[in-house]
């Protein structure tokens, strides 16, 4: 914002010719009448009003002879034209504003026309009082409040959406996930398993209660467990190795067969050693043999 000065109006050169002389324009004798001199020609006031006056920016008439002039920046008016937008206080030995628009203010009007508005009521912000900025906005301190409960939120934590603000209690009821496990909302982090949020500190083994985020875990009808606990607490034992059949390792394929489980590597002649994957078999008690080794120890 530039402010401007003037040295004061002014007028147009204007005298009584006392030679013998004419009007430039109507060629009336300019003897003994008074005349102005426009681009170094001698015109009478008459014509100058008519042809040459400047026209008021503020009351679109013409400026006179007579009259006194003001201009800025090639616009031209009255003196008593010249004046303040806002308040009409007299600008012609006053500083001012020139805007854009072409209107012309005071310093005082100027400054509240430019001053910072509040982001939610429009009213100035007067240079001294509460206000909050947050991402190039400024708002008055009670203005600046939840979009939900519309109370200010001042010094408490507060969270946005979109352009709407948000204290953290509105903000957790209108928006945050409830843990899978515990029911409560998720602030900020959590864990996202099989499209369902978990806080961190939920996300752990049902067993031994060991977080299990970065790490090897699996399922159990709907508990998850580590690979530990889930070996000791719920796996099956494979019945030719009797180590527990998990899955993770070596070998993730099992064999399952009328309340039998064997890791599919274990799945062997129990007599030749022969792979029975995907083959006849015959089991007798706990142990299994291909239908030759069967038929030459007479097992049914």
């Amino acid at each position: 914002m530039t402010f401007y000065k003037h040295s004061g109006p002014r007028s147009y050169l204007s005298t009584t010719m006392t030679e013998n002389f004419d009007c430039f324009y109507c060629r009336d004798n300019l003897q003994g009448k008074k005349y102005v001199i426009k681009d170094d020609k001698h015109v009478c006031v008459r014509c100058f009003d008519k042809l040459c006056a400047n026209t008021c920016a503020e009351c679109r008439r013409p400026i006179g002879a007579d009259a006194k002039e003001l201009n800025h920046k090639n616009r031209h008016w009255h003196e008593d034209c010249f004046h303040c937008v806002k308040c009409y206080k007299p600008l012609a030995n006053e500083p001012f504003s020139a805007r854009d628009d072409g209107k012309i203010m005071c310093g005082k009007c100027s400054s509240r026309e430019d001053g910072a508005r509040c982001q939610s009521c429009y009213k100035l912000i007067t240079p001294g009082s509460k206000n909050v900025e947050y991402k190039n906005n400024v708002w008055h301190e009670e203005c600046f409040a939840c979009f939900d409960c519309k109370q200010p939120i001042r010094s408490q934590s507060f969270l946005s959406k979109g352009e709407d603000i948000y204290c953290a209690p509105c903000h957790e009821k209108k928006f945050a996930k409830n843990c899978v496990s515990c029911k409560q909302p998720i602030i900020s982090g959590g864990i996202n398993y099989q499209d369902q949020p978990w806080h961190s500190e939920c996300f752990v083994c049902y067993t031994c209660k060991k977080p299990l985020a970065g790490t090897r875990f699996t399922s159990h009808e709907d508990k998850l467990y580590c690979v530990d606990c889930y070996k000791t607490s719920v796996a099956k034992k494979c019945d030719g190795c009797q180590n527990p059949i998990t899955g993770f390792g070596k070998g993730t394929n099992v064999v399952n067969y009328e309340g039998h489980s064997w890791h599919e590597y274990c799945f062997n002649c129990k007599k030749c050693s022969l792979s029975l994957a995907n083959k006849r078999f015959v089991l007798h008690g706990k142990a299994i043999y291909c239908p030759d080794c069967a038929k030459k120890m007479d097992v049914k």
